[in-house]
């Protein structure tokens, strides 16, 4: 299945529009960028590599994406420059900011700036079916992979599982990795956060049925009311093969990224050429159909980078000033 999917990724991006003209590049313009996504096997993976595609076609800039731990690791890569571009899980990019989180060690991290809203990133219980399992309170006790050590999952895994009193023992690694042990009966569950669908989830059900764990109305109270960045979530049936009716779940949205350095006129290009081909990106990778300007009301405390305010206030989109106040 891994290796379907693969190929057809692969012919997407040969496949993607020739063409709008590519803009006059401005003599501050970088040569190359590199996007931070995370792992393998993750859809922030996969959504770095199209959108780094689109964007070498479309800006005539030498663009890549680059395999990283996810979104923290992301997030001090724009911090200290080593990669101007980063995706990130605003729940995260909220600890980044505020320096809330022991991740943080007490620094604010200031560097970074909004670019665009990518998509809804719900969290997804799966276990396999012959485990017996089927709540999330099931988990007591279990060994549960989740996702990179610097990836959103590994971060709020505990925390989720604290708010409904469960204790459970958490393993990270690679998507690739954690699907990998769990078909070995290393442990019993895998605690994914990613778009829809995420390809390590596919890979473990090609190989094996799955449950989807169950969160209650109530359960879903009591992890906002621990963790009020989480926001109720959808995975729509029929999503995964073995998913038969929606899956009422929690998530955070998932947005774009860059350095407050990065010149003006390029990121107004970036930004627009984003939505000038969302279009065609959402037949290549369905959470692309999330990418929509309506849905930049979902970043409510991290400053838009200028040249994207620039952008969005052209085409009538209203950035309020709190947020479009800082160079």
């Amino acid at each position: 299945m891994f290796r379907f999917f693969s190929f057809v990724f692969a012919a997407c991006l040969l496949a993607i529009g020739a063409s709008t003209s590519v803009p006059a590049a401005g003599p501050d313009w970088p040569k190359s960028l590199t996007i931070s996504s995370a792992s393998p096997g993750g859809v922030f993976y996969v959504y770095g590599e199209l959108l780094a595609q689109m964007l070498t076609q479309k800006l005539g800039v030498s663009v890549n994406s680059m395999p990283t731990g996810g979104s923290v690791h992301n997030i001090k890569l724009v911090e200290d420059g080593s990669m101007p571009v980063g995706i990130i899980t605003m729940g995260v990019g909220l600890q980044g900011w505020n320096g809330s989180s022991d991740w943080t060690k007490g620094k604010k991290f200031r560097q970074m700036r909004a670019l665009f809203p990518a998509y809804d990133s719900p969290f997804q219980f799966v276990a396999l079916r012959w485990s017996g399992l089927s709540r999330l309170i099931d988990l007591d006790g279990k060994s549960v992979g989740v996702g990179p050590k610097a990836g959103a999952g590994a971060l709020y895994a505990p925390e989720i599982l604290k708010a409904l009193g469960v204790s459970a023992q958490y393993i990270s690694g690679s998507w690739e990795a954690n699907v990998a042990a769990i078909l070995a009966g290393n442990y019993t569950a895998l605690l994914g956060f990613a778009g829809v669908p995420l390809p390590a989830i596919q890979q473990l059900e090609a190989k094996e049925p799955v449950t989807f764990l169950n969160l209650s109305a109530d359960e879903i109270g009591q992890v906002r009311k621990a963790i009020p960045e989480i926001t109720p979530s959808k995975i729509s049936r029929g999503a995964y093969k073995g998913l038969t009716a929606d899956q009422s779940t929690i998530g955070i949205f998932i947005f774009v990224i860059g350095s407050a350095d990065l010149p003006d006129d390029f990121i107004y290009h970036l930004v627009k050429a984003v939505y000038e081909n969302q279009a065609d990106l959402a037949r290549r990778l369905p959470v692309f159909a999330e990418t929509v300007v309506q849905n930049v009301d979902k970043n409510t405390f991290l400053p838009f980078h200028s040249g994207a305010v620039r952008y969005y206030r052209e085409i009538g989109i209203k950035i309020p000033d709190e947020l479009a106040s800082m160079n």
